[in-house]
């Protein structure tokens, strides 16, 4: 079996009966050594003795072997003496070593910094500038554009970073997590990010948690951040990767093993033989990727695949003070595991996931048949590699040597087929290599350094809306409409070389292991298994400099924001709770199956309105599916009979004082971080969040925004919530961590149901709906 899924309590998963756990760190040379964070910050080192400190703390209270995660997560303790301690049940409170924001969620994360009016982050952070680039011609042609359409949100940027000591990374410098696992991640480091795909950096060994930008803004004022103590799921890997199997085949695996909520509260740790096999950005893939099972972060043991990449990208001095510290960056031999799975990579094969759920896995062997079974269109229309998740240089190389055997016999992708490269570095190194001319020649266009199509920036072309079609990437989210907004499109997520291979077979029942393709000649030749350099020989080529670091003093910086600008708004606090029920509630809308924060905020063509919260205002929920009709963006106003956009009805409650509800279903809020799905329900008037489970970070988001995000007792309660109900609150005065809210559904006949509800606050997060939100909380702190 390649494949070990086990339960059970804590006690039943320890690695090992026998361990010694009373091993301490005390090599004074390695904590007198002195390592910058990064190239840019050579006056801010890592900490790792602090980090030693407080892990031998926490070490002596446990009394038992501890996970990576843990040594980590608790070595950045604010108290590490007091804080309590238990897993899936304390709140902690963290000091990150820095902050990481791009540039379409940093728009609302300054404009709430500046609000808060501080005058400098406390941390070392960074705005990238990697969301805004939309895919339409190429490269350059389109940086061009970008520049030319987002020159107010870039200016407010650049010179909000510059006034704040935020370090800039201008347009065209690559996908922020690209940038920071070449720059900022290490190992030991913890990280906050306010992208979802932040966990990338675990493939350098350290914890680094996606966040709404509020989160972010506390850390960067220099307040502990919280987080509910984690859960650590352990993947022990056995074997060996080779042949067409590769690092995104693990992740799609455990995808399929734990589903898109299965890590939620928790953070995977990666461990075991067979880790040694794979790559340091194959990691990153892996952790980058686990955002889609809900996890907080995934994490890899520090290891010689790390060290390289740490020399590689100019980094040395960490690499060796990581290696005396290697000790506290690899789990305790006996560590236990809330649960544990176990991967033999020499058995795994590679998979496809999708369509429309990044955790329907199948085999690329037996994807066709499934495609024929279940109506999803064989013929790919376009091919996809890149993106956050697979843009390494031994991805680009990986792709590149399926593409040298095509041309080699006379034959090009038969699919149109793109390529985005991960960072200028990436696009400069495998310019200079040869690897982007093999793709060119194929017939791959490259575009821009930025996230492009993957998070929806697509002017796509080539088919209709409303057009079923299958297209193929390397990226790491596929929910409908995710890619081009058509939701039609059937999009599948697996490897680059999966991908450029079912792009040259032109079909999805294309099994490059065992399967043929016939040459220019007529001859029929087999793909021989991918190869890629795990980094250039040659050492990387940094290409144009793309980086702003900010000066020294910027009290004389001016930040502007023009008050008719439809692109940039800034922030009115939300009104404070009035201290009574929230009574005869409306509901907006009763939301069918999985709803995203892609259902509740649109990216693609809406990304240019992230800086301005009304004007965003107008996409909130107009993805989501009313239970009333099947459709999106079409429910009905209670107060006129009418039916219409979402957004409007919202708009005309909120101008009648009518407070309202979404009700939802299981795992609400998946995918992206992005705080705009809190900040908007919470602009137009709502109240409340009435669900059976939420995803994490949007749960947060929610709290954050002075809304009340609440899980039904009893699931079948859903049932009973009819889309015409008046909903009252009940007993809110009560509100303290543990307790339940009573509810109160009254339904149109005059007919009644009580049902309770539970939510997760603590004392301090009560605090924040108390005061509207935990912005007018903190400037309340600060008074």
């Amino acid at each position: 079996m390649a494949y070990i899924f086990r339960l059970g309590s804590r006690q039943a998963k320890r690695l090992a009966e026998h361990a010694n756990h009373a091993r301490f760190f005390h090599s004074s040379s390695a904590l007198a050594q002195k390592a910058a964070m990064s190239r840019f910050e050579p006056d801010r080192f890592v900490e790792y003795e602090t980090l030693d400190k407080k892990i031998n703390i926490v070490r002596k209270r446990l009394d038992a072997p501890m996970t990576l995660a843990e040594k980590i997560v608790y070595g950045h303790l604010d108290d590490p003496v007091k804080q309590d301690i238990e897993r899936g049940v304390s709140y902690l409170k963290l000091r990150p070593d820095r902050v990481a924001m791009q540039d379409a969620t940093a728009q609302m994360a300054m404009l709430q910094f500046i609000s808060s009016g501080l005058p400098k982050v406390a941390v070392p952070s960074t705005i990238h500038c990697d969301h805004l680039i939309e895919a339409q011609i190429g490269g350059d042609k389109d940086l061009s554009r970008a520049k030319d359409l987002n020159k107010e949100v870039y200016n407010f940027l650049q010179t909000a970073a510059a006034k704040y000591g935020v370090g800039f990374w201008k347009p065209g410098s690559g996908i922020i997590h690209q940038i920071v696992l070449e720059n900022y991640a290490f190992p030991g480091i913890m990280l906050i990010g306010t992208d979802s795909h932040t966990p990338n950096g675990g493939g350098l060994g350290g914890v680094c948690v996606g966040v709404g930008g509020a989160d972010a803004v506390d850390v960067m004022a220099g307040i502990p951040w919280e987080l509910k103590c984690p859960k650590v799921i352990g993947v022990k890997l056995t074997g060996e990767i080779s042949g067409w199997t590769s690092p995104k085949d693990v992740i799609l695996k455990v995808a399929d093993i734990l589903t898109v909520k299965g890590g939620t509260g928790a953070i995977v740790e990666y461990h075991g033989p067979g880790v040694d096999s794979i790559s340091c950005t194959g990691m990153g893939t892996i952790c980058n990727m686990g955002a889609e099972i809900g996890a907080t972060t995934s994490i890899f043991p520090y290891n010689k695949r790390m060290k390289d990449y740490l020399v590689s990208t100019g980094r040395e001095e960490i690499s060796n003070l990581a290696d005396e510290f290697s000790e506290h960056l690899n789990p305790d031999e006996g560590c236990e595991y809330d649960q544990l799975i176990e991967i033999n990579l020499s058995e795994l094969k590679p998979h496809i996931n999708g369509p429309f759920t990044p955790d329907l896995a199948t085999p690329v062997a037996e994807v066709g048949e499934r495609a024929k079974k279940s109506g999803w269109p064989l013929d790919i229309r376009v091919g996809l590699i890149g993106s956050c998740t697979n843009s390494s240089y031994e991805d680009m190389g990986r792709a590149a040597s399926i593409a040298k055997q095509a041309l080699d016999h006379g034959i090009k992708s038969k699919s149109l087929f793109t390529v985005t490269p991960g960072s200028e570095q990436i696009r400069a190194t495998i310019e200079r290599d040869g690897i982007a001319e093999v793709l060119r020649d194929m017939g791959g266009v490259v575009l821009a350094n930025a996230c492009g199509p993957c998070i929806g920036q697509w002017d796509r072309q080539d088919i209709k809306k409303g057009e079923k079609n299958t297209i193929v990437t390397s990226y790491n989210r596929n929910f409908t409409g995710r890619n081009d907004a058509n939701p039609a499109t059937h999009a599948f997520v697996t490897s680059p070389e999966i991908v450029t291979a079912l792009s040259i077979a032109g079909t999805l029942d294309f099994n490059p292991e065992t399967d043929e393709l016939t040459g220019a000649n007529g001859e029929k030749f087999k793909l021989k298994s991918p190869f890629g350099d795990e980094l250039p020989a040659k050492g990387f080529d940094p290409g144009q400099d793309t980086y702003q670091h900010p000066p020294e003093d910027g009290t004389g910086v001016g930040v502007d924001v023009d008050s008719k600008s439809d692109r940039l708004q800034l922030l009115s606090p939300f009104d404070k709770w009035d201290g009574k029920d929230h009574e005869d509630m409306a509901v907006l809308i009763k939301v069918r199956g999985k709803c995203t924060t892609d259902h509740i905020s649109a990216a693609g063509p809406w990304l240019k309105y992230r800086g301005h919260l009304d004007n965003i205002s107008n996409n909130c929920f107009i993805g989501a599916i009313n239970i009333v009709n099947g459709e999106a963006n079409n429910v009905e106003n209670v107060l006129t009979g009418s039916w219409g956009a979402v957004p409007d009805a919202a708009r005309h409650y909120k101008a009648h004082g009518l407070k309202w509800v979404t009700v939802g279903d299981e795992n609400y809020g998946e995918g992206s971080s992005r705080e705009h799905a809190a900040l908007e329900p919470r602009h137009l008037g709502g109240r409340a969040i009435i669900v059976k489970s939420f995803a994490r970070i949007h749960e947060t988001n929610l709290k954050k925004q002075g809304m009340l995000p609440l899980t039904f007792d009893n699931p079948a309660d859903y049932d009973k919530v009819q889309p015409t109900d008046r909903i009252s609150l009940v007993g809110l005065a009560g509100l303290a961590p543990g307790s339940q809210v009573t509810c109160v559904l009254k339904h149109a006949d005059g007919s009644k149901d009580t049902i309770l509800l539970n939510h997760t606050f603590n004392e301090g997060q009560i605090e924040w709906f108390k005061a509207g939100s935990a912005l007018n909380r903190m400037k309340e702190l600060q008074a």
